[in-house]
């Protein structure tokens, strides 16, 4: 069989995405039990076979939809934690990543995305874990890496580095974020206060961790 040619292939691209953007608007709105594929096709704008031809099952569709999600949350991340084992300025370098690392956590589609997967766990909890897995997990293990690279470099005094991060990570998120999955506040906090958690959650952190 001779490959698609580039008009098939980005037709079917495009019906993809469109599928995946239907299915993340219809599985927040109605939560996962309360979705049908009938209902994504609808919002998609497409045949429910179509669907079936892109994704085999609603539990497929959605694990696409956690994993794209969570990975574009992360790789940024990823990328200014493993930039921190270089850095000349500890203290502006952790508070420039707190600031970043709250703001992408806080925007209302992780939010929302999160609340469902916690809300299923019990149902899915495979789903639980990939979403740990790429997301917290690994932004805790880079976290880590660079905190012991900045001990050995004399930058901090991160003895137990995987307790660090988890200090690192919490002081700076623990307020708003509990306060967002416990109300169902999706709105973001002010860009001023969020500064304050992710600024005062590193000072702490430094007075704990700082150069001795």
């Amino acid at each position: 069989m001779s490959p698609p040619d580039d008009k098939t292939e980005s037709r079917s691209a495009r019906k993809h995405r469109a599928i995946l953007e239907a299915a993340t608007r219809v599985f927040l709105a109605q939560g996962y039990a309360g979705t049908t594929i009938d209902q994504i096709a609808a919002e998609a704008a497409v045949s429910k076979p179509t669907v079936y031809k892109h994704f085999s099952d609603k539990q497929a569709l959605f694990t696409e939809i956690v994993t794209r999600t969570v990975d574009e949350a992360a790789e940024p991340v990823h990328a200014e934690v493993a930039s921190l084992r270089d850095t000349g300025d500890v203290a502006a370098d952790l508070r420039d990543l707190a600031r970043r690392q709250l703001a992408m956590v806080m925007r209302p589609r992780l939010l929302q995305l999160r609340r469902l997967v916690i809300g299923e766990a019990g149902r899915f909890p495979e789903l639980g874990r990939l979403f740990a897995e790429r997301g917290p997990a690994r932004t805790m293990a880079d976290l880590a890496a660079a905190f012991r690279g900045l001990t050995e470099r004399g930058l901090l005094a991160a003895d137990d580095a995987e307790l660090a991060a988890a200090h690192f990570n919490w002081l700076v998120m623990s307020v708003p974020l509990n306060r967002a999955m416990l109300t169902g506040d999706d709105a973001p906090p002010p860009a001023a206060e969020l500064r304050r958690y992710a600024d005062e959650g590193v000072r702490v952190f430094l007075a704990a961790y700082g150069r001795r």
